[in-house]
């Protein structure tokens, strides 16, 4: 059985509260969870289309509660 905290780090996007389009963005450049955002820049994120500031707002903070970041 997994901990809590290696459950939280496979978080799927598309359970999260953000809009459609933005999960469809990530999930098109192959980010399923949310630990996988580690890997990009807010402004890499924010250069895919559908992804705006609500959503990073979003994201940031969810990763945040997670002890996770985004690169850079």
């Amino acid at each position: 059985m997994r901990n809590e905290q290696e459950v939280n780090m496979v978080t799927e996007i598309s359970s999260l509260k953000i809009g459609r389009p933005a999960q469809r963005a990530m999930t098109e450049k192959g980010i399923t969870t949310l630990s996988q955002l580690c890997d990009y820049t807010e402004k890499e994120l924010l250069a895919f289309h559908g992804v705006g500031p609500k959503a990073i707002s979003i994201l940031k903070e969810l990763m945040t509660k997670e002890g996770l970041s985004f690169k850079g």
